[in-house]
């Protein structure tokens, strides 16, 4: 049977077919807008926000991150035209280095690792936060740490079972996901403006500042409270890994990625200002017993019934989230494994002919996950260290293929979706908000530091980079050479055969 022009594409660029390619535009996009999941990364870290800066920075601060990221998706989807395939950030650095490819492929793969791994880490984290609320609402299940961990480690092991055996399944909650999302903001907005008996005002919720950090420079104060709306702005590069399961990949990929931001940041904003205004008691809901704040937003605008029926909204949807994640997650292992990456690599890479799909590394994806959320245990800040290190891995590994597209000019071979003339200033705008929140995001968020705030962000990032590191100069430099082509076009075609189900 002859090859797609999607596949021909792919052994252009020098993989066969393995994974199945069933995903449409729409499914390709709803993957990296369910990671992203305003019901997620918003309300998990809303708690947060209250603290560093308030409503003021939280709703503006939403629009201003919400337009710096669009600038690095746009970037960003401009390359994944280039090249449409699963290892998505690292190839790209590889096709893109006008020196050294290697090097630049193998450190902007170890950084996705981390932030794919972190962010993983950070929604199922933030899912067990939700869960253990309702459950403490509903059978008074409270929030000790070691309950939070345990059903952190049930909702991760749920979503490898999911991604094992039910994938058809995975694919259609990826495509209801979205109208979830959709509707749920609008159910939680509608009724959280319609039923408290009275609202915050307008000069409050667009201008009201507080700092609970414990720094007194307000600047520091605004800078931080940047966290929320950054860290939810993450995940977005998934449509990029899923390209190889994804038809027309070179436009839908692209797409996925610059819709879900869009998307993401109106329905973002609609929803940080509807639950700012449902405000009933400021402080009562940053100390609630429940351990979230917006759950207490939504117990003392609705009474008992209408905020668990909120609430399950919110579970629901970062259930979802946490799922695509780890699809996500494992599809970047998959194929960082395929060019030899990862210790173990052959086990990772292998593929389960009868889904398609990388079993170990889903599980891989799981198990990372749980060992970076288990600091929780000892450290009262982890969950935001964990959203920190998922901010960091990713934007750097976001923007080096960027940067590397700058440095090439004209020589960079444009694909069927780009930026024209825009690109250059587009481009050099992604690459200073990269550096500059990679540094916000490793200093101290609360004073004064002691062991239970410390930012433990610059130590797992500086143990994955030194990790990564000591292992090119000793060894892997010498060896890795980056993506690599998995053979002629008759090699390919037996690896696509081997794996067909009789």
């Amino acid at each position: 049977m002859a090859a797609s022009s999607d596949e021909q594409r792919l052994h252009q660029l020098g993989y066969a077919q393995e994974l199945r390619r069933t995903m449409s535009g729409f499914s390709n996009f709803a993957v990296s807008f369910t990671i992203i999941s305003i019901l997620s990364g918003c309300l998990t870290l809303y708690g947060t926000g209250m603290k560093t800066g308030g409503p003021t920075v939280m709703v503006w601060g939403w629009l201003f991150v919400g337009v710096m990221t669009l600038l690095v998706g746009l970037s960003m989807a401009e390359v994944c035209s280039s090249y449409p395939t699963a290892g998505g950030l690292y190839y790209w650095s590889a096709k893109l280095a006008p020196k050294n490819p290697a090097m630049w492929s193998w450190f902007t793969g170890w950084f996705n690792f981390l932030g794919q791994v972190a962010v993983t880490a950070g929604i199922d984290f933030g899912a067990a936060f939700f869960l253990n609320a309702l459950l403490d609402l509903q059978f008074g299940f409270d929030a000790r740490p070691w309950h939070t961990i345990v059903l952190f480690a049930i909702i991760l092991l749920v979503h490898g079972l999911l991604n094992t055996f039910g994938v058809k399944l995975v694919s259609v909650l990826n495509d209801v996901s979205v109208w979830w999302h959709v509707v749920g903001v609008l159910v939680i907005v509608g009724a959280l403006a319609i039923f408290p008996s009275h609202h915050q005002s307008a000069a409050t919720v667009f201008g009201g500042f507080v700092n609970m950090t414990g720094w007194s420079s307000p600047l520091y104060v605004v800078l931080l409270g940047l966290l929320m709306a950054q860290y939810t702005f993450t995940g977005y590069d998934a449509s990029a890994h899923m390209t190889e399961e994804t038809k027309d990949p070179s436009k839908a990929g692209p797409w996925g990625i610059v819709g879900s931001i869009v998307v993401s940041l109106v329905a973002g904003w609609i929803l940080i200002v509807g639950l700012t205004f449902a405000i009933q008691n400021y402080h009562g809901a940053v100390n609630s017993a429940t351990g979230v704040p917006p759950a207490q937003i939504f117990l003392d605008a609705l009474g008992s019934v209408g905020g668990k029926l909120l609430l399950v909204i919110v579970v629901v949807a970062q259930l979802f989230c946490g799922m695509s994640s780890v699809t996500a997650n494992s599809r970047m292992i998959y194929a960082f494994s395929r060019d030899g990456a990862l210790p173990a690599s052959g086990l990772w890479h292998k593929i389960n002919k009868r889904t398609r799909t990388p079993t170990n590394a889903i599980w891989l994806a799981a198990g990372g996950a749980f060992v970076l959320g288990l600091p929780y245990l000892w450290n009262n800040t982890a969950y935001v260290a964990v959203t920190s290190i998922a901010v960091i891995g990713l934007y750097i590994a976001y923007v080096l293929p960027t940067f590397l597209r700058l440095l090439r000019g004209r020589d960079f071979e444009r694909g069927p979706w780009h930026l024209g003339r825009w690109s250059l200033p587009i481009g050099i705008i992604a690459v200073l908000w990269v550096v500059f929140i990679t540094i916000l995001f490793m200093l101290p968020a609360s004073y004064p530091i002691t062991k239970d705030s410390f930012n433990y962000t610059p130590i797992a990032v500086l143990v994955v980079l030194g990790f990564a590191g000591i292992w090119w100069v000793v060894s892997a430099r010498k060896w890795f050479t980056g993506p690599k082509v998995q053979g002629s076009a008759q090699e390919l075609a037996a690896i696509e055969s081997d794996l067909e189900v009789v």
